[in-house]
């Protein structure tokens, strides 16, 4: 008999193609699909919460899949992670309703954009950080980032609106904080994201923190509607979805 189960999977997205299946190299969809069926015998479809894109990291990806086991579920996580590469783990697997949809059934979610802002890099850190090496003001960041919460239409914010029906979006809170190690974490709290949302908040926060972006000119720019108006779209590796929620649905 089919079961419904959540698992929350960690990656490191360096070596992959993205997220989701695709022709041109290896997915992180793929790999967990591969060791799906490797250890329960049959073709298992992952789906996941968010299509993070090549380069793009997880501490909490939620996907859901549907097999015909009779493995107990505390034991997923070390059936499949005994097939899966090292950059790739099944940290929790829980029980779910049959119509368990990872994307749909999400309350928020939190991306993390790490930024390694020193005058000499560190090569340890690149895979994970975007390296800036201008000082940035954070204050000034902050500031700007408060223009950004609420419920706008992101279009200046998106790099392709092929796949969406809308480009309005809420963002609940953005939390900017300066760590240990010369980093700056950017937390961006949201509804859903458009492609390239947070890499292009990112962006512009960063164009802000250097001063060539006034920390009011925010609010014309989501005004504006045009991609061209807000910064750069910041590197992929900077980037991790650090959490998603799910009215106790799914836990880590």
């Amino acid at each position: 008999m089919l079961q419904s189960i959540a698992l929350v999977v960690a990656y490191d997205g360096t070596n992959y193609c993205g997220w989701q299946s695709q022709t041109n190299g290896l997915s992180v969809q793929e790999a967990i699909e591969k060791a799906c069926k490797e250890k329960f015998k049959h073709k298992v479809t992952v789906r996941g919460c968010s299509r993070t894109d090549a380069g793009v990291h997880a501490e909490h990806q939620v996907v859901a899949i549907q097999v015909d086991t009779d493995i107990l579920v505390e034991k997923i996580p070390f059936v499949l992670n005994s097939s899966l590469p090292d950059d790739i783990v099944v940290k929790s697997a829980k029980y779910v309703l049959l119509d368990f949809h990872p994307i749909r059934d999400a309350k928020y979610k939190i991306y993390r954009y790490s930024i390694l802002n020193t005058d000499i890099r560190v090569p340890k850190m690149m895979r994970y950080v975007a390296y800036y090496y201008k000082a940035l003001d954070i204050r000034l960041m902050r500031q700007a980032a408060k223009f950004m919460i609420g419920t706008h239409d992101f279009k200046a914010f998106c790099s392709s609106e092929k796949a969406t029906k809308t480009t309005v979006r809420t963002i609940y809170d953005i939390q900017i904080k300066r760590e240990k190690n010369n980093i700056i974490n950017i937390y961006v709290k949201g509804n859903g994201f458009l492609h390239h949302m947070v890499r292009i908040i990112a962006g512009t926060l960063i164009r802000v923190g250097e001063k060539t972006i006034d920390k009011n000119e925010i609010k014309n720019i989501i005004d504006s509607l045009e991609r061209k108006n807000a910064g750069p779209t910041a590197v992929a590796g900077g980037l991790t979805l650090e959490y998603v929620s799910y009215d106790d649905i799914v836990h880590s």
